[in-house]
């Protein structure tokens, strides 16, 4: 059973919710504000996945993500009414794991909590091996990641993503492509979840994010590591 920590300021909502998704093998701790949220994520009480809605009293959803992102590997999932394209590419790029658009039947948010959990805990099914990438350096049988010898914080899906990109370098990836191997979502993936990711990875791994040499864009179509 996972341990889900629902974010929601609409006490209505959130019971709802709640009843819901413990009737399909979740255990819910709830909380109403973006500072309850940050504090139960990172308590002594670790929970499993956050589904956590944008708008919310005090500091929002993504000032919530952001602190949360920062300090731990929890996956996070957002909870937006707002279908807004910038809304979401904020939300991804503090660092989250995906998005749902409210509102949503309980089923949907089970299946994309499920589909993020297995991505969170699962390890490349590949023989381990040991990629260097310029000044970084990939130990998949210790799933670290390095850079000039100091180890990075990296999510769980940063580093399924950037494993996908030493396994083919030089090959172009599609979105595509990286949403079906690394999200698992297939079709029904959002492609600006490819995007986000691929910005957060590069803030982490290249030496200027802005002008970035090893995980290079392929216009229109998605990205390719840079041959070492």
């Amino acid at each position: 059973m996972s341990r889900l920590l629902l974010v929601e300021d609409d006490a209505a909502l959130a019971e709802a919710l709640q009843l819901a998704l413990s009737g399909l093998g979740h255990d819910l701790v709830l909380a109403g504000s973006g500072e309850a949220a940050v504090d139960l994520a990172l308590g002594d009480e670790p929970v499993d996945l956050v589904l956590l809605d944008v708008m919310l009293p005090g500091i929002d959803g993504f000032e919530a993500c952001r602190r949360i992102s920062t300090a731990s590997t929890t996956p996070i999932i957002l909870l937006t009414a707002r279908g807004d394209a910038v809304d979401t590419i904020v939300g991804l790029e503090c660092g989250a794991d995906d998005y749902i658009v409210k509102p949503a039947e309980p089923r949907l948010i089970d299946a994309r909590v499920k589909a993020v959990l297995r991505r969170s805990s699962r390890r490349p099914a590949e023989p381990a091996r040991r990629h260097v990438l310029g000044r970084v350096e990939l130990d998949e049988t210790a799933m670290v990641v390095t850079r000039d010898g100091r180890e990075l914080s990296l999510t769980p899906t940063e580093l399924r993503l950037l494993v996908e990109f030493a396994r083919h370098p030089g090959q172009v990836l599609s979105r595509q492509v990286l949403l079906d191997r690394v999200w698992e979502y297939g079709y029904l993936g959002d492609s600006r979840l490819v995007d986000a990711c691929v910005q957060r990875l590069r803030a982490k791994v290249e030496p200027d994010p802005a002008n970035p040499t090893l995980i290079r864009t392929v216009r229109g179509i998605g990205y390719r590591l840079a041959p070492a």
